[in-house]
């Protein structure tokens, strides 16, 4: 992700999450700071996924993963948070968390085809009567993500 994607980043945030979009600015916060990578699938010049993540090792934390509907159940949230999960074993990370809203199950089913297990519930975390799952999965090294080439891309911003 780079400066010059956050306009659409974040056009794509509030229409996935409206009532959690974080605002631009954080967009702008993070790609600054220095314990945080992003990234972004383009595909015809349009973002159409990004994810996110902190690392201090040992320990990265997901941030964030949002895949346009229009492009759901194409790979592209799993081949993100390959990416993740690669960038924080590079890092020195040995393990990964997240939080995620207990009612969203498909991405739930998503992190725990990655080894994700809950193990922890954070009652409101989302707003009055949306609890949060922590969840936490341990990271091993392996092999290079192969990126397809039917015209997406991922960028990274360093």
């Amino acid at each position: 992700m780079q400066p010059g994607d956050l306009d659409r980043v974040h056009a794509l945030e509030t229409e996935l999450f409206p009532e959690d979009a974080w605002p631009r600015t954080m967009f702008d916060e993070e790609l600054a700071h220095p314990t945080r990578r992003y990234w972004v699938i383009t595909r015809d010049r349009e973002v159409v996924a990004y994810a996110g993540m902190m690392c201090i090792p040992p320990v990265g934390d997901v941030q964030t993963i949002a895949v346009a509907a229009e492009h759901e159940g194409n790979g592209l949230g799993s081949a993100l948070l390959r990416v993740l999960h690669e960038a924080a074993v590079d890092a020195g990370a040995t393990e990964m968390m997240l939080e995620v809203r207990a009612d969203n199950p498909r991405a739930q089913a998503l992190y725990r085809r990655f080894g994700y297990r809950h193990i922890h519930t954070r009652a409101h975390y989302y707003g009055p009567g949306h609890d949060a799952l922590i969840m936490r999965c341990e990271l091993l090294p392996a092999g290079r993500d192969e990126r397809s080439a039917d015209g997406r891309t991922i960028h990274e911003h360093r």
